[in-house]
């Protein structure tokens, strides 16, 4: 009889490219046959209803007795991105019993119009396969910038008590403010939630995920264990919350999320930026304002400095670099997203 284990392995190794001869023409053969409507997803309890209903028949047709262990996650999950998983998983059901040489006329026949359906009313997946950014609409309001070679999948009307995307790739959001509907993006690494702001999610596989934050307040956390009930108010405790200008970086090799600044921090706060021989502190803190950042510095070396000097187009790390050739300091960029400023003190004004 066949067992559980070899019935997963089968469809695993065809998953993985290494199906045994004559397995995969099997599979194909079978799946082509069908003739359901491409690209639908099911959602997690559909899809382990399906393979329930599969393993059952099996054991009852092969003589055994077996109860598969079904685990529910409490949060969506991404699907495999390989061309078998977006097919529905009622092909997968058919191609797995084609193997086992058993037919599906015991199951198909009651479920195939009431699956397709539902998958049609539940899941929407957009994949942008050009080479300019697509905007995108839900229907809450919120907007949605994709990426060439990103993929969003989210419910329709974005149903239930949390709003929530999942995305592979990169996007920018632009969540419509509604503070008792959470919005969540889930990508393979980290979870974000936000109430309403704006902010850029990047998770290609293979590499860094990054959250960075343009509006408002996000708060990221790693995708294993994340509590989904937590937002920028109430925040994990293995979680960072985002300001504006602020990053989070989760890397695969370190497992931690590293709060740093944008590469490029935007102007936040129209601020005059003129100075005619003011105190270097007084610059410093106009800068924080204007970006919002946090500039460390120790206030006894810079106690007699003053400075004049005028920032127009410049970024907030050009005028850095102009005011250290001025006063010959020098900055760096440190942890939690900080700016430490290095001076040994004045013995002149500039």
């Amino acid at each position: 009889m066949l067992t559980q284990a070899e019935f997963e392995a089968i469809l695993q190794r065809y998953l993985d490219g290494r199906s045994q001869p004559g397995e995969a023409q099997l599979v194909e053969k079978w799946s082509e046959q069908l003739g359901l409507e491409e690209n639908l997803v099911l959602s997690l309890d559909q899809h382990e209803e399906v393979r329930a209903a599969m393993w059952h028949k099996i054991v009852a047709l092969t003589g055994g007795e077996s109860t598969p262990e079904l685990v529910q996650e409490e949060a969506p999950v991404l699907s495999r991105p390989l061309a078998f998983w977006q097919q529905p998983v009622v092909r997968w059901a058919a191609a797995a019993l084609l193997v086992l040489g058993v037919g599906l006329g015991w199951w198909l026949p009651q479920r195939q119009a009431q699956v397709a359906a539902t998958i049609a009313s539940q899941w929407v997946v957009k994949t942008n396969r050009i080479q300019q950014q697509q905007d995108l609409v839900l229907a809450d309001g919120s907007r949605v910038t994709l990426y060439p070679g990103s993929t969003l999948k989210y419910r329709a009307g974005l149903t239930g008590g949390r709003r929530e995307v999942l995305l592979m790739g990169q996007a920018y959001f632009k969540v419509a403010k509604n503070p008792a509907r959470p919005f969540l993006v889930y990508t393979d690494k980290v979870v974000t939630t936000v109430l309403g702001t704006s902010f850029l999610v990047t998770a290609y596989t293979g590499k860094a995920a990054k959250v960075a934050v343009r509006e408002g307040k996000v708060a990221v956390q790693a995708r294993h264990g994340a509590r989904l009930d937590a937002t920028p108010a109430q925040p994990a405790v293995n979680g960072v919350v985002l300001l504006p200008n602020q990053q989070v970086v989760y890397t695969d090799e370190n497992h931690s999320l590293d709060k740093i600044l944008v590469e490029e921090p935007v102007l936040l706060v129209p601020h005059p930026l003129e100075f005619k021989k003011r105190p270097v502190p007084e610059v410093l803190a106009a800068l924080e304002k204007a970006y919002g950042v946090n500039i460390v510095y120790d206030p006894s070396r810079l106690r007699e400095c003053t400075i004049t000097i005028a920032f127009d187009n410049e970024s907030l790390f050009e005028q850095l670099d102009v005011l250290c050739k001025a006063l010959n300091a020098k900055y760096k960029l440190a942890n939690n997203a900080q700016i430490i400023f290095e001076s040994n003190g004045c013995k002149s004004t500039y």
